[in-house]
């Protein structure tokens, strides 16, 4: 008698999809960000910060509709592109939520036209799962773009920069690079 041959099944898929924001979605975000800042591995947001910066969102919906993760790409530059906002319900850690997101956020930059992607982040390990690399100075930005991002009010821009008139890294988080494929490092 042979053996009954492997029946090949598509991978099952995440219970949860995503999509871009809605301002609907603004009170759900400062939800998923809230336990991470009392944690201070995020800094929360005033209502009116994620409302302008809306278009820059992914979120994670489960089949419910309950926001489990968000995300955000801040473009800073031609080339140059922040991951930020990066958040998961407890529940939904370690179900690919985050690496969803992410993925999501990279296909976004690539989309826009963006070659290099960074991110502050306490999740060095998880970040390298996706191709980041730890920045080792500021080199990563040329002196004439460092010049003109100087002229940004952003907050996320100053730390980038790791300007004076922001605190030093309060956080300690860990600056990261990814140059996206495709696209050349100069």
């Amino acid at each position: 008698m042979t053996a009954p041959l492997p029946v090949e099944t598509e991978p099952a898929a995440p219970p949860f999809r995503v999509r871009r924001a809605r301002t609907s979605d603004v009170a759900g975000i400062k939800q998923l960000v809230a336990p991470l800042a009392e944690k201070r591995i995020l800094i929360s947001k005033e209502s009116v910060a994620y409302f302008e910066a809306i278009q820059e969102f992914r979120v994670a919906e489960a089949p419910d509709g309950e926001l489990v993760g968000c995300g955000a790409l801040h473009v800073m530059w031609e080339d140059l592109a922040e991951v930020r906002t990066l958040a998961a319900a407890g529940t939904w850690r370690g179900r690919g939520v985050g690496h969803a997101l992410v993925e999501q956020l990279l296909a976004d930059a690539y989309d826009v036209g963006v070659q290099r992607v960074f991110c502050l982040t306490f999740e060095v390990r998880f970040f390298e799962q996706h191709g980041f690399e730890v920045m080792p100075d500021q080199s990563a930005v040329d002196p004439e773009v460092y010049s003109e991002l100087l002229r940004s009010q952003d907050e996320g821009v100053a730390e980038f920069l790791d300007l004076a008139r922001v605190k030093p890294n309060t956080l300690g988080n860990t600056r990261m690079i990814k140059w996206l494929a495709g696209r050349a490092r100069e």
